[in-house]
């Protein structure tokens, strides 16, 4: 059994880890408002440039001369897979999910036949993924450098991704990011992101629609922005994801700190009580005999 000391020191060092945890859960639950709102402005933006895409993408679809964004290279080989992870750890399960989700979408493709490659955003996604797949990690993007990725970094992001489409390094790319739901989910999802997928178009079938100077142009400009704006739409998940997890785990953790502080000084009043106890059966026992 633990001595008196030792279970006193135990129980200053729960009670020193539970501030810490409570102080990041705080941290993290203002943080979480702030990614949170940004999170959410940009889903309807990119929601309604994906419809015009689709309005114009659909009157050039099946064109050979249409842009390359759209139409691929006519090939499905060669499979990229991005995946975006977070850079700080203490956010629960998020970052394994994560990386569960491309383990699981390289599998299927390996097994399809396909040649797979990764291009890793993040460093939490980096060690497994390079441990279990060492020959298949083709770039990386570091964004610890910065306090909050932004629409800079995933402008960055794009460009090296259309250089490497360019150039020939893949057929598809496919995008692997945490959506943020609420500070209990945030789900991995994989979204084709090159070639873009052209989105149904939501304009009325009765409307005439005109564009100036072209739909192939504008599509020109108009998909290298949208290519960029999912990778930031995926930045901003991944910081309100990281928030919420972390706001839950460090939740979960000074609750669990509590239980085991409760649990240690029960047990040393106990230890401390049996041993006035075993001093006092001593005195008396010392008293008698005299």
């Amino acid at each position: 059994m633990a001595s008196l000391k030792e279970l006193k020191g135990r129980i200053n060092s729960v009670k020193s880890t539970q501030k810490i945890t409570k102080a990041k859960q705080m941290v993290a639950a203002a943080k979480l408002r702030k990614a949170q709102a940004a999170a959410e402005a940009a889903r309807p933006y990119a929601e309604r440039l994906a419809a015009v895409m689709g309005s114009i993408a659909a009157k050039v679809a099946g064109q050979d001369n249409g842009p390359k964004l759209l139409r691929g290279t006519g090939s499905d080989q060669r499979h990229l897979i991005v995946v975006v992870n977070t850079d700080k750890g203490l956010c629960g399960g998020l970052n394994s999910n994560i990386v569960k989700e491309a383990k699981l979408q390289a599998r299927a493709l390996i097994a399809a036949g396909k040649d797979v490659s990764f291009y890793l955003v993040g460093k939490k996604g980096r060690a497994p993924l390079k441990r279990e797949y060492p020959s298949l990690n083709a770039a990386n993007f570091d964004t610890s450098n910065v306090r909050t990725p932004g629409f800079d970094e995933a402008s960055t992001i794009a460009g090296e991704l259309r250089a490497m489409f360019e150039a020939g390094k893949f057929d598809v790319a496919h995008l692997i990011a945490p959506v943020f739901k609420s500070a209990l989910a945030q789900d991995p999802v994989t979204a084709q992101l090159i070639p873009v997928p052209a989105p149904a178009a939501t304009t009325d079938a009765g409307s005439v629609v005109e564009y100036e100077p072209g739909e192939e142009e504008i599509l020109e400009e108009l998909l290298p922005r949208y290519v960029t704006t999912k990778l930031f739409g995926a930045l901003l998940e991944r910081e309100a994801s990281e928030q919420g997890a972390s706001m839950t785990a460090m939740d979960n953790a000074t609750r669990n700190a509590g239980e085991l502080i409760q649990k240690l000084t029960i047990q040393y009043n106990r230890s401390r009580q049996a041993a006035i106890t075993t001093e006092l059966i001593e005195i008396i026992a010392g008293a008698e005999a005299l």
